[in-house]
């Protein structure tokens, strides 16, 4: 990795990366605000969702408002979040590879003495600290809303809350070197913008579609987002091992691929 670079690129991304966390951080202080009211009418509200038929919940994220945590795993990190993280992968992968290659700046990163390889590792690593930061400032967010409108009324099972945030990273980590796959091979920004954004919303379409419907379930074995599952562990139903594991080797391939395939194509092209 060239460090010169990684900082270079981190002082010009670093506004982008804290617009996101910090709309991340308003919308789950928001959550946290919220909840002392919802948890007052609870039982009414799942009456209600519990009518709703199955695969509506299932596709929501409506995992119950009897805690703190439940509520917030299917109002933010099931939807929220993911739509938040899925933008910032595709517009920063694209950012980072294919823009440089579109307008020329690639060409004048390569006349210095760095090596192809270590400009992909280096943008690589720019995207996974970008994602890295956006959670982390979640994270404080999270228990800053807990201590300032929860406090002892309503307690809020960090272990959980932690969990679902390390599975949001290794999601977004899987989705981002996907993102950044295509960003690698691609030499016009908007068609790598397009793919990687079809990619990923397609991924999540499939995933929403599985949940609304039994018949069609199957479909949610071929995205990536059918191993995020907040709500599960909530209910302690969650493989965490297995998913993380899966999810760890989906992201670590796709960088590791694209660092390979960018040394070896021809940016003549």
């Amino acid at each position: 990795m060239k460090m010169t670079l990684f900082k270079q690129m981190m002082k010009v991304n670093m506004r982008g990366f804290l617009n996101y966390a910090f709309g991340s951080a308003f919308y789950i202080l928001l959550m946290f605000w919220l909840y002392p009211g919802i948890a007052k009418n609870a039982e009414a509200i799942d009456s209600v969702v519990d009518s709703m038929p199955e695969g509506v919940g299932r596709a929501f994220g409506l995992n119950g408002f009897g805690s703190a945590e439940a509520f917030i795993s299917g109002e933010f990190y099931g939807l929220i979040l993911v739509l938040i993280l899925s933008i910032v992968c595709v517009q920063l992968a694209t950012k980072l590879m294919a823009k440089l290659v579109d307008q020329g700046s690639m060409a004048y990163l390569l006349s210095t003495p760095t090596t192809r390889g270590q400009i992909a590792f280096t943008q690589a690593a720019v995207l996974t600290t970008g994602l890295f930061l956006i959670l982390a400032v979640t994270t404080i967010a999270g228990f800053a809303g807990n201590a300032w409108f929860l406090g002892d009324d309503y307690a809020l099972d960090t272990t959980k809350f932690i969990q679902m945030n390390a599975a949001a990273f290794l999601l977004f980590f899987a989705v981002g070197g996907l993102s950044f796959l295509v960003s690698s091979l691609a030499s016009d920004e908007k068609k790598a913008l397009g793919i990687a954004g079809a990619i990923t919303f397609g991924f999540f379409s499939m995933d929403l579609l599985g949940k609304l419907s039994v018949q069609i379930e199957w479909i949610r074995n071929v995205s990536v987002f059918s191993l995020y599952r907040p709500a599960d562990i909530i209910n302690g139903d969650a493989h965490m091992t297995a998913s993380s594991i899966t999810l760890a080797a989906i992201g670590l391939l796709s960088f590791s691929l694209a660092v390979v395939l960018f040394r070896r194509r021809d940016l003549s092209l």
